[in-house]
């Protein structure tokens, strides 16, 4: 992790009501990287994050000046797939349904673990239901890295921002709000997920390609976070 170089951001939070002061620790602890406060720097995303079948939500607007604050960004080049997934798991709950999964799962949290105890940020994937399928057959053994890594990026799904300390949280400055009509916006959200749900099914779930790998390949061959098989 280093300091981010980008110093102000504009981020957004959906949710069912105003949040003028968001506060530390106030979020589930299950959820994809823990307790924090959950943007995106996409506004149309939060604004499908705000809404519920019938219920308008808000899409709560902030900048944040990361000026010397520690933000581990994900989509970095020294980071895979995986090490996202070693998160995930670390965090969400979920049942593991067959010794495969309960072996891969084990294998990353120990091989491909990131210590972010110190980030004052987080960037990286949101795995709602649908994502978090994917990388559920993927530690079944029922899609391949390269589908997983494919996967993700069905349907637009876009990145979280994630503030998790006390230094990021006090950057925080509210700057007001947009509403989203539950109307428009729930109907877009999911026609996204279902449109990612049909191209998953329809081009990668079946599409197998002769150099694939699998969750059983990297555990038997014991694959590093340096292999350049995961790049």
């Amino acid at each position: 992790m280093k300091p981010e170089s980008k110093a102000i951001r504009t981020i957004y939070h959906g949710s069912d009501h105003i949040i003028e002061r968001p506060s530390l620790g106030g979020g589930k602890p299950y959820n994809d990287y823990g307790q924090g406060f959950y943007c995106t720097e996409n506004l149309d995303m939060a604004k499908e994050w705000g809404v519920s079948k019938d219920r308008n939500g808000f899409a709560n607007c902030y900048s944040i000046n990361c000026e010397s604050l520690s933000i581990l960004d994900l989509n970095c080049a020294e980071y895979c797939i995986l090490h996202w997934l070693s998160i995930l798991l670390e965090n969400r709950e979920f049942e593991i349904t067959s010794p495969l999964a309960f072996q891969a799962k084990a294998y990353i949290l120990d091989v491909f673990h990131i210590d972010y105890s110190h980030a004052d940020c987080i960037i990286g994937y949101r795995a709602d239901d649908s994502y978090f399928s994917f990388a559920m057959d993927f530690l079944n053994g029922t899609i391949s890295y390269r589908q997983l890594n494919h996967a993700m990026h069905l349907g637009k799904l876009g990145q979280q921002f994630v503030i998790k300390s006390r230094k990021a949280f006090d950057r925080l400055v509210f700057t007001g709000y947009k509403v989203a009509t539950s109307k428009d916006w729930y109907t877009r959200k999911m026609n996204r997920d279902r449109a990612a749900r049909r191209q998953y099914f329809d081009l990668e779930k079946n599409l197998f390609l002769p150099h694939d790998l699998f969750i059983t390949e990297i555990l038997k061959e014991e694959m590093k976070p340096d292999d350049s098989r995961l790049r």
